[in-house]
């Protein structure tokens, strides 16, 4: 009997103390709890001076005992007797919290996450950096994969140039701007990349009669006509997905990519236009460009860009996404006067067909001669080269003789797909060089310890 007493006596000790977690700095908790607190407080003591005047005026009756025994009279020393009340007061007000709270959030919980943890979790990400990253493909959307355990406050910046594969279907049949890079970026910045981001995913089979389309390219092109408007395709399909961010295109403009390929085993040079077409031909891109040229900027982007704390470009291709990107004059143009901290983030790998034994100084060099130098404050290269790369592709490498002051190497590669990044290894490092640049604010070093 005592160790059933016990057990249950350790239990509550241990709810007690779990609840006491809510007062823990950056949830954002305890401004309402004291406000709750200090209501109490004046109900108590409406309570009190009415019960007192009862006490004082009401005649010997059998209940007068009952109130003297409940008010603790046979506690001679009244201080004692206010904090005995006060601590019963604080305990149960904590559990009530507590357990509205669990009422409230509980149906919003996946299964295993604490309540606490989950809501400190939110804060600390809410108090991130504002991020803008711009690039495309799978290279963006490791980035953003990554960045999310640190900050809320992400906009990826994408361009619309794609005319292959689903995207390029869509966009010929319907007439609306490619969804593909928006859905995987979308997809990144879920806040569950469990089932209903696979399913958002999911490309049906090319013999299903859906010409290999994937779903969530198709409920992007639904949405356009349902609302009317791409822009808002995009943030209904946001919602949907819980994403924690902004997706955005660089231009609402339908634009192609052009591109000038040296053919050398012909030794001609050749205007190749479609972002899909360019790798195809094998050649050196010479300069791409946009048709039709200086397409106007998307103002939520410049805004965006404008109030970012940190400007990240990179990684993917380098010039179907990233250089595609940077083309819209205003977009390239918010960048140089944005104060952010500006970021490169090179290639792990070479591309086939777009930058075959290209090295790190080679991309810098590229992106420079379409939008212009110092562009970047620093330019983070990966130095780790193991693993066997796909036909075709080589890493991308910093040669001494070529290397730059503001170029920082480490290890960025994912040990299961050496081509690419790891999302982990990039954000931290991202992030790690932020901090180091612009101080150790108080804020920024909470969502950095997630």
């Amino acid at each position: 009997m005592r160790s059933k007493r016990g057990n249950k006596f350790r239990r509550i000790l241990q709810s007690i103390f779990l609840n006491l977690r809510w007062l823990v700095p950056g949830i954002g908790v305890k401004r309402w709890v004291l406000l709750i607190l200090a209501g109490t407080t004046l109900l108590g003591v409406g309570m009190a001076v009415y019960l007192l005047d009862i006490y004082r005026t009401a005649p010997e009756t059998w209940w007068l005992p009952i109130i003297k025994f409940v008010s603790l009279q046979f506690v001679h020393v009244r201080i004692i007797r206010a904090l005995i009340f006060s601590l019963i007061g604080v305990v149960l007000v904590i559990i009530g919290i507590t357990g509205l709270n669990w009422a409230l959030l509980k149906p919003f919980l996946r299964p295993g996450k604490d309540i606490i943890d989950t809501v400190a979790e939110y804060r600390r990400r809410e108090k991130g950096p504002r991020i803008v990253v711009i690039g495309g493909g799978t290279g963006l959307a490791s980035v953003l994969r990554g960045l999310k355990a640190y900050s809320r406050n992400i906009t990826a910046v994408v361009t619309v140039a794609d005319d292959g594969g689903s995207s390029g279907e869509i966009r010929k049949s319907m007439g609306i701007l490619p969804p593909g890079d928006i859905r995987n970026c979308l997809a990144a910045l879920s806040n569950d990349e469990e089932l209903l981001t696979q399913l958002f995913q999911y490309r049906f089979a090319a013999g299903a009669g859906l010409n290999g389309h994937s779903l969530g390219n198709l409920l992007i092109t639904a949405l356009t006509e349902i609302t009317g408007s791409f822009e808002a395709a995009i943030a209904e399909s946001a919602r949907v997905l819980a994403v924690q961010g902004n997706v955005l295109p660089s231009t609402l403009r339908n634009i192609n990519l052009v591109a000038e390929v040296e053919l050398p085993e012909k030794k001609v040079t050749v205007n190749i236009k479609g972002e899909s077409e360019i790798s195809k031909m094998g050649g050196k891109v010479r300069r791409v460009w946009l048709d039709p040229g200086n397409p106007p900027s998307f103002p939520p982007t410049l805004q965006a860009i404008l109030n970012a704390e940190l400007i990240i470009v990179g990684p993917g291709s380098l010039y179907s996404s990233i250089i595609a990107n940077l083309l819209v004059p205003d977009l390239v143009e918010a960048i140089h006067v944005s104060k952010a901290c500006k970021m490169y983030i090179c290639n792990v790998a070479t591309q086939s067909g777009e930058t075959d034994g290209y090295t790190c100084e080679d991309h810098i060099q590229a992106i420079e001669q379409h939008v212009g130098s110092r562009l970047f404050d620093l330019i983070v290269a990966n130095n780790r080269y193991e693993g066997v790369l796909p036909a075709g592709i080589d890493w991308v490498r910093v040669k001494e003789d070529e290397r730059r002051s503001n170029i920082y190497q480490t290890d960025l590669m994912d040990m299961e797909t050496p081509w690419r990044h790891d999302s982990a290894k990039v954000a931290k490092t991202i992030m790690e060089l932020y901090l180091e640049r612009t101080g150790p604010l108080s804020t920024k070093d909470d969502a950095a310890t997630i």
